[in-house]
């Protein structure tokens, strides 16, 4: 009963943090939208169990709080998608790389850990932006030599969740200035995937922008040299994920302009998520800069590894008390903090048109 009365707070309060764009948009005076399907393309912040199909089981303790075992997911619960999937009232989604148990009568999931926008050696995963997108259209193409539902694609909701990866891996070998210089190319590619994806026939779309990259606790552990802004995240990177944020919303507007019956909409992931940094303290939350599951032999050693030091096997374990952190891993966020800014995707709360997802469709162009 204490945590439920703890998280109906937390999320009271963060939607009064965001009244004026609730009151933006009447929420009832639209009907839902029913979306029979969602796709969604993005890296590790949306992967479903890819990476896992793929390359290597994602192990326990992720996943272990809410699924009872890990189900892929870098998190110790559920992910931003799994909440708007289950606002929907769909199936979570299945991942296109996980052929066993698949289901996709209700959308796929073709998000992948460690995937970058752009194709780069240097990314974690070679599952990029336009490798999703191919698969998606491979993925039409069997679904409807086999079932024809072409109505599906049209009125699905297409979902997208990346560019952390671009901005982290750059940040690391560039400079703030040089980094900036290089989102144009970043976009482009962006640009590129989603006129694919209209060009077979999506029409609803809804893009997060990145979070604020500089607050992840592993990347302020490896530069600590580096400026901090007044909350102690790294002001350089964070610079360069709101100039990512600003071409990135400037990209949609225009589509949004040129691409006719569609509707693009925005989602300020990044606010979101830097508010439950700077106001973690009023939220109940623990050190905003620290995380629950702790290495095999010590934090930031890797979650769900394990190691043999001397011939002992040890293993790595999450906090007991896992809903009072904002970070899962040094990297991920933890279910709690996913609910929060799930929550306010849901409302419309920090989307473009402020909108609910329910009734997103209500404002496509004739």
């Amino acid at each position: 009963m204490e945590t439920y009365k703890r998280t109906l707070f937390i999320i009271l309060f963060l939607f009064g943090l965001n009244e004026k764009f609730s009151n933006a948009t009447p929420i009832n005076s639209h009907k839902s939208c029913n979306f029979p399907a969602v796709y969604n393309f993005g890296d590790s912040n949306s992967d479903t169990g890819a990476i896992s199909a793929a390359i290597g089981e994602v192990p326990p303790p992720n996943g272990v709080a809410f699924f009872g075992r890990s189900e892929g997911r870098h998190s110790d619960g559920r992910l931003i998608i799994d909440f708007i999937t289950e606002n929907l009232t769909l199936p979570y989604l299945t991942p296109y790389l996980d052929s066993v148990g698949a289901n996709y009568r209700h959308g796929a999931n073709f998000a992948t850990g460690g995937s970058c926008v752009r194709p780069t050696a240097a990314c974690f995963s070679q599952f990029h932006l336009g490798t999703q997108v191919s698969q998606f259209i491979h993925f039409k193409s069997r679904t409807l030599s086999l079932y024809n539902k072409t109505n599906d694609f049209s009125k699905a909701l297409y979902t997208f969740d990346i560019g952390q990866n671009d901005l982290a891996i750059g940040f690391q070998n560039m400079t703030e200035e040089q980094l900036k210089a290089f989102i144009p190319k970043i976009i482009e590619n962006f640009t590129i995937a989603l006129k694919l994806l209209y060009k077979e026939g999506a029409r609803f779309f809804s893009i997060h922008n990145t979070g604020p990259t500089g607050c992840l606790s592993y990347l302020l552990k490896s530069f600590t040299a580096t400026p901090r802004d007044r909350y102690g995240c790294l002001e350089p990177l964070n610079n360069v994920a709101i100039e990512f944020n600003k071409q990135l919303k400037n990209k949609i507007s225009e589509l949004n302009k040129e691409l006719p019956s569609s509707l693009f909409t925005y989602v300020d992931v990044y606010s979101a998520k830097y508010n439950l940094i700077t106001k973690s303290k009023h939220l109940g939350f623990v050190d905003p800069f620290d995380y629950c599951c702790v290495g095999a032999v010590g934090r930031g050693m890797g979650c769900g590894k394990t190691i043999f030091p001397n011939g002992t096997e040890l293993y790595s374990s999450s906090c007991k008390n896992r809903t009072e952190f904002i970070s899962w891993d040094g990297i991920h966020y933890s279910e709690t903090a996913n609910m929060l800014v799930a929550n306010q995707i849901l409302d419309g709360s920090i989307s473009d048109p402020p909108l609910p997802t329910q009734k997103a469709c209500k404002l496509m162009k004739n």
